[in-house]
C-alpha cells in the first residue's frame, strides 16, 4: 500500500486484508466494511471527500446493490429520480428551501456556490485547469489528470470561473466597424 498511497486499518489473514477494516485511498475516499482476499466483500460503505457516501453489498470488489447518498442527504433513486431531470430543473436545496427571487438564480446545489479560481472549471469533485489538464479537489489537492474525453466534457458542460457575454449581439454595420 505504500506504493499506491493507500492505507488500511483492520483485520488481516495471512497478510491479506480480510474481515472488518477501513481502507483509505490517496484521494481520501474511505471504505469501511468487510474485506475478503484483499477486496471489498460483504457489507461496506464508501465515504467520499465531498461528504457523499455509497452503502453497498460487495462481492469480490464488485458492488451488487447499493445506495448513493449525496452530501446534502439526498438519496439517489434510479427508478424514481425527481431532481434536476427534464421536467424539473430545481436543485434539491431549492426543493427543500424554496426558490430564490427573480434575478437571484441558484447556480449549484450549494448556496452560495463555490468560488472557482480564475481560468478554471468546477467539475463536481474539484476544480479543473484546462491549461494543465489537472483536476484538484476543493482543498487544492491533486485528484487526477483529465484525458481528452473528460477535458471536452468539462469544457462543454461545467461552470466556469469567469463571465462571458452571451445572447444576442447585433451585427455591426460597415460604418460602425472602423
Amino acid at each position: 500500500m505504500e506504493y499506491t498511497g493507500s492505507e488500511y486499518k483492520g483485520e488481516r489473514l495471512h497478510g491479506r486484508l480480510e474481515g472488518k477494516g477501513e481502507y483509505i485511498l490517496p484521494t481520501e475516499t474511505r471504505y469501511e466494511g468487510e474485506m475478503k482476499d484483499g477486496m471489498f466483500h460483504g457489507q461496506g460503505t464508501l465515504f467520499f471527500p465531498n461528504g457523499s457516501k455509497y452503502v453497498a453489498l460487495w462481492d469480490h470488489g464488485i458492488a451488487l446493490q447499493g445506495k448513493y447518498t449525496f452530501a446534502d442527504g439526498l438519496e439517489y433513486d434510479k427508478e424514481d429520480w425527481r431532481y434536476c431531470d427534464q421536467y424539473d430543473r430545481r436543485f434539491y436545496t431549492e426543493i427543500c428551501d424554496g426558490l430564490k427571487p427573480a434575478g437571484r438564480s441558484q447556480l449549484t446545489d450549494l448556496d452560495p456556490p463555490r468560488k472557482i479560481p480564475d481560468g478554471c472549471y468546477d467539475c463536481g469533485d474539484g476544480f479543473y485547469n484546462p491549461l494543465t489538464r489537472v483536476v484538484n479537489d476543493y482543498q487544492h489537492k491533486f485528484l487526477r489528470n483529465a484525458d481528452d474525453d473528460e477535458h471536452e466534457w468539462i469544457i462543454q458542460k461545467c461552470r466556469k470561473g469567469w463571465d462571458e457575454t452571451t445572447g444576442y449581439r447585433p451585427k455591426q454595420s460597415q460604418s460602425t466597424k472602423t
